[in-house]
């Protein structure tokens, strides 16, 4: 009986041993993966480069870490961001803008990068230079969070970083090289960013047309603030960074016709527009100087003879460069029938309803000097969901009309 005792506690001895040992086990297993959480959190280094600090004895943790970011930052490489290989494609593969990085490819998105991302591999876009005049002088380079270049100053929040191959004061350029950035927000919550870095082949731009700001102003809500360079030698780090530099390439005509209906609405509140339209709008839009009616009264009195032909119909004669942004606006909000000769104002075409109509003119001998520039209201008119209902040429004083007016009024709306 006392033997049977004895084995008993000793049983029961052995289990209560095994259940703390297994505690200890545990527990050390934990504190082991708690451990190597926080050292990879800590410091977001390249294995190679963690196995290279493991092999250093000589050095406490702590300076091991300080060196190998110190080496971090040395190793830093920057490379112009126009380059010359690539100048006689400009607008091909990479482009000569940041040519050793790739896009990203999403169907139906607009090209573009974004900073850090698993691309980058967890890498910001740093930017140094204030050329204004070769692209050659001004350089780009990634670097890691923890490890930025000693000199560098590192930007908060977000920086859309514009590549445009025209300029910034063009009114269709320049809303040509925003509309992918608005549809990239409304892909991201509707994020804004804080600044904003303007290139065009590589050359810095610390502005553009004030049409364009208040576009911009009225989407985010904010007016575009630009980063400006102290110095040629002091790089700027960016916490995020989103590069276009493709325009509007790779968009589907959904994702642009919903970018555009974003920004219509946003400059309609914008410009507290309440005003009630005409039952059918007609505006003749002219513009003086180049590409101008010759004869402008004679044109007028035309539309107007056109016009009294439908019922409802309202004539609206105006002149672009009078205007302010916010009466384009509401110009545009009132006008079904947008009549005018080609040249930038048409940019203005997207403010109107969706399948409102768009007639332009030429001069005579034009269309051969234009090249493919022909057709950009035209590709406007498709991608903000408008119907271009034919180009026109203006013969001497006169205007060879191939379809009557009237019949456009009557393809806007039920009479």
């Amino acid at each position: 009986m006392l033997r049977k005792q004895r084995l008993v506690t000793c049983l029961s001895s052995m289990k209560s041993y095994l259940k703390v040992l297994c505690i200890i086990v545990t527990v050390f297993v934990l504190l082991q993966i708690c451990s190597f959480q926080i050292t990879k959190h800590s410091l977001s280094l390249p294995p190679s480069l963690l196995t290279y600090l493991k092999h250093q004895p000589d050095q406490t943790s702590d300076n091991k870490t300080a060196y190998l970011v110190e080496k971090l930052r040395e190793s830093v490489t920057f490379l112009p961001l126009k380059d010359y290989r690539f100048s006689n494609k400009p607008l091909e593969g990479h482009t000569w803008f940041m040519s050793s990085l790739f896009d990203n490819q999403t169907k139906g998105e607009a090209q573009y990068q974004e900073f850090p991302s698993d691309s980058s591999k967890g890498r910001l876009l740093c930017l140094k230079g204030i050329d204004k005049h070769d692209g050659s002088w001004n350089y780009y380079a990634l670097a890691w969070p923890e490890a930025i270049p000693t000199n560098a100053v590192l930007q908060k929040g977000l920086t859309f970083v514009s590549y445009n191959q025209y300029d910034y004061y063009n009114l269709w350029h320049g809303l040509s090289t925003m509309v992918p950035f608005v549809s990239w927000s409304l892909r991201n919550r509707c994020e804004r960013p804080q600044k904003w870095v303007l290139y065009h082949w590589g050359e810095l731009r610390f502005g553009m047309g004030h049409w364009l700001s208040e576009i911009l102003t009225a989407t985010y809500n904010q007016e575009p603030e630009f980063t400006r360079f102290i110095d040629e030698d002091n790089p700027v780090c960016f916490e995020k960074a989103v590069v276009m530099r493709h325009d509007q390439a790779g968009m589907s005509r959904e994702r642009r016709m919903e970018a555009f209906d974003h920004v219509r609405c946003k400059a309609r509140s914008y410009c507290n527009i309440t005003t009630t339209k005409p039952r059918i709008g007609m505006t003749l839009l002219l513009r003086t100087g180049a590409r101008a009616f010759r004869n402008e009264s004679v044109v007028i009195n035309v539309f107007k003879r056109e016009c009294k032909r439908v019922d409802g119909c309202e004539l609206n004669v105006s002149y672009s460069d009078n205007l302010t942004f916010c009466q384009q606006v509401e110009l545009m909000k009132k006008t079904d029938v947008l009549v005018s000769p080609h040249g930038a104002q048409l940019t203005n075409l997207f403010l109107m309803d969706r399948n409102s109509s768009v007639m332009e003119f030429f001069p005579k001998g034009w269309l051969k000097l234009a090249g493919v520039g022909q057709r950009v209201f035209q590709w406007g008119a498709n991608w903000s969901g408008m119907r271009h209902e034919g180009t026109w040429i203006l013969l001497g004083k006169h205007v060879n009309f191939l379809i009557r007016i009237g019949d456009v009024c009557r393809s806007i709306r039920t009479l």
